[in-house]
């Protein structure tokens, strides 16, 4: 098909427990997206709406798909773990494959067919230094010099995440928005706020740098599992409840594995 925006643009509406995503297919032709079409299409009441825009692009050697993520405020992102596990799972039906490679600028991350309709995706390892998530000076990244004394954690976009006793006390919309634009991270950060509920059982709500409160995110129901497993607090495998939904979290050797559903919402045509 040709994505052209004078002909219309074909994109395509999908959702990981409610975090929702615009996704275009660009394989082929130049990419038709920049910001400014970004910012129109995620106007909830005067466009399609979404908390990020994903663009696939043809990938080099044995990959299958490029992505590239932009927030709902028109800022690139270098990983979405969600729209990550959705993309997979539409190559999956439309190639029959069961494992794929998709690069994207977090680096090359494996997607895999978990069975019962989830799909797992391999995050790659947490970015636990400073100056690799990035922060703005030297520190210890397991309890920042921040009220509340968060994690800091890198899983190729920066995230700070709370521990807190009850997580419905929290206004996550105020909190999340001060957290965001804290002066310890320099290109902003997501926000979780995280409730222990058993031993490998957390509630967990987030704020994202670039999108606001979203009812789920991919990278950070990683970075709080990884926050977590470094606290003492739980395991390496931990299922993490959120706003839209149940995610499963492995941190293994190979990295941070991912599992849960996707879904297909509808196809359409921008003609903005």
């Amino acid at each position: 098909m040709q994505n052209t925006r004078d002909n219309g643009l074909p994109f395509m509406k999908m959702h990981g427990l409610g975090n929702d995503f615009v996704v275009i297919d660009a394989r082929g032709i130049p990419s038709p997206v920049d910001s400014e079409l970004a910012v129109a299409m995620a106007d909830r009441h005067r466009g399609v709406g979404f908390d990020q825009l994903a663009v696939l692009t043809e990938a080099g050697g044995d990959a299958d798909v490029h992505l590239t993520f932009w927030n709902a405020d028109g800022s690139l992102s270098a990983a979405c773990g969600n729209a990550t596990r959705c993309i997979a799972r539409h190559m999956m039906d439309e190639t029959g494959k069961r494992h794929l490679v998709l690069t994207t600028d977090r680096g090359r991350l494996e997607a895999v067919d978990a069975g019962e309709g989830l799909t797992s995706v391999n995050m790659g390892q947490p970015q636990l230094e400073w100056q690799d998530i990035p922060l703005a000076e030297a520190m210890d990244t397991l309890e920042l010099p921040i009220d509340g004394a968060p994690t800091a954690t890198g899983m190729g976009n920066p995230h700070c995440t709370f521990f807190v006793d009850d997580v419905a006390t929290i206004d996550v919309e105020a909190e999340g928005a001060r957290y965001e634009h804290h002066p310890l991270y320099p290109q902003r950060t997501n926000v979780q706020f995280a409730q222990l509920i058993g031993p490998d059982h957390i509630r967990m709500r987030v704020w994202e740098r670039g999108a606001g409160l979203t009812l789920a995110s991919g990278s950070s129901s990683c970075a709080t599992a990884v926050a977590a497993a470094r606290r003492g607090l739980t395991g390496r495998k931990v299922t993490i409840e959120l706003d839209g939904g149940t995610i499963h979290i492995d941190w293994r050797e190979d990295g941070v594995w991912m599992t849960g559903p996707t879904a297909h919402v509808f196809d359409g045509v921008w003609t903005g």
